[in-house]
């Protein structure tokens, strides 16, 4: 059984200093009270109580200011560990992160897609036990996996609500028979939500400011936090940014929706694109039926970065969309920045930063009071992956743990109230 903290019926306040000592890196007690509005002496109750536990450590004194040297606290990184597995529709992700949120071993490979859920999980589940052996990683300090995907899907039933990539895959106990190969607890999550706190994470944002991700790998996908807490809605799924419709005299969907993001700027759609470019087709020969979209966008991102003018064209046009996406992520959310995170802005972020930020900059002039930043996720390629460990991190350490009876009730209401409206739904997000 994994190791936790120590909870208490005050883990809320526990966690509020725990993720203040995580944001700041090393802080002092006086600084920790300023930070969290805790009285002294609450703070220095719960400091010791950590590093009882083991979770933090002191660092030493800090600066002078005068009058005694106050003794700063940080994270023990080894003290914890979480894994996060990012399963998508063509490959398959995994790493280790450390308390302090930063990677110590990563693996991937190809083929879960094409298996059914009873083949694919413990696939995934013998990689996680390889790679957890290879990091010598003390399984009694692993807190738990992170496992995201597509949407939309019950995160507290732990099923997918999409029938992709087969419909096997639909309504499967996901996080149930993942935890139960393992023995350890899965928490299930969207790959752009995951994204998106993991920037928080990693200390790439303030912890106070409200952002959007958007997140773009096979799909396109979207998440927003507010002070370090992801934006759910009703059912967990929200920011579906690859369904907004931008034609609503545009194709039908799977979803149901018509003119849908996805379907004129994500990888596949720009593949579709190329192939029916004359001279760009005849250049990359790109496979409009083939099931891995991001090996074909690569060559397109690739001469696009080469300077093919016909590549260029459509990367631009692509970022464009985008850059519609995230004015309206600004325009409802109110957000401080924008992060592009997963892997195809890992090939093409440049060329999607530049437009974007030209259209946040050009269409939110007239009545924006504040800059909006579009930036890069500082987790590349696998910020999916890393962000689940984050939420992982973030369940188990900032928020405290519900009795497992309570999941348990709660999970079965939820899904038994959501199955029905749910099953029609099955297009898959990025």
């Amino acid at each position: 059984m994994a190791l936790g903290p120590t909870w208490t019926n005050r883990s809320r306040t526990r966690g509020l200093v725990l993720d203040a000592i995580r944001a700041a890196r090393t802080i002092s007690r006086v600084e920790l009270a300023s930070a969290t509005g805790l009285a002294g002496a609450t703070v220095s109750e719960l400091v010791r109580e950590l590093i009882d536990d083991g979770l933090v450590v002191e660092a030493g004194p800090g600066a002078p200011t005068g009058g005694k040297p106050r003794t700063l606290m940080r994270l023990d990184p080894r003290a914890r560990y979480s894994v996060g597995v990012l399963m998508e529709r063509n490959a398959c992700v995994i790493v280790i992160v450390d308390l302090a949120g930063r990677p110590v071993a990563r693996t991937s490979f190809h083929g879960v897609a094409s298996m059914p859920p009873d083949q694919a999980l413990p696939v995934i589940a013998s990689q996680v036990d390889a790679l957890l052996a290879t990091a010598a990683v003390d399984r009694e300090r692993v807190l738990g996996v992170g496992l995201v995907s597509y949407g939309p899907q019950d995160r507290r039933a732990g099923v997918l609500l999409s029938p992709q990539p087969s419909e096997q895959w639909l309504e499967y106990p996901v996080a149930e028979r993942l935890g139960q190969a393992l023995g350890l607890s899965v928490l299930l999550d969207n790959d752009a939500a995951a994204a998106a706190i993991g920037e928080y994470w990693m200390g790439a944002v303030d912890r106070r400011s409200t952002y959007g991700c958007i997140y773009m790998a096979s799909g396109i996908g979207g998440g927003v936090v507010v002070a370090g807490e992801v934006y759910r809605g009703s059912s967990s799924n929200s920011v579906e940014l690859g369904h907004m419709s931008i034609d609503v005299d545009g194709d039908q969907c799977p979803c149901g929706n018509v003119g849908c993001l996805e379907n004129y700027a994500g990888p596949s759609a720009l593949v579709r694109q190329a192939a029916a470019t004359p001279g760009l087709a005849e250049r990359l020969a790109p496979d409009p039926d083939t099931a891995d979209f991001l090996t074909e966008f690569a060559r397109i991102a690739a001469a696009a970065d080469a300077g093919d003018p016909d590549a260029s064209r459509l990367i631009e046009r692509s970022a464009r969309y985008l850059g519609a996406a995230a004015v309206t992520m600004t325009i409802l959310f109110d957000v401080d920045a924008i992060i592009l995170a997963g892997p195809s802005f890992a090939m093409a972020g440049p060329a999607y930063q530049t437009v974007i930020q030209e259209e946040v900059d050009r269409r939110t002039a007239n009545w924006r009071t504040h800059p909006v930043r579009v930036m890069p996720s500082v987790n590349g390629p696998d910020a999916a992956a890393i962000g689940a460990a984050a939420l992982v991190l973030q369940s188990e350490l900032t928020h405290g743990r519900a009795q497992a009876k309570d999941r348990r009730d709660e999970r079965a209401s939820r899904h038994a109230s959501s199955g029905g409206r749910w099953r029609s739904l099955q297009c898959p997000n990025g």
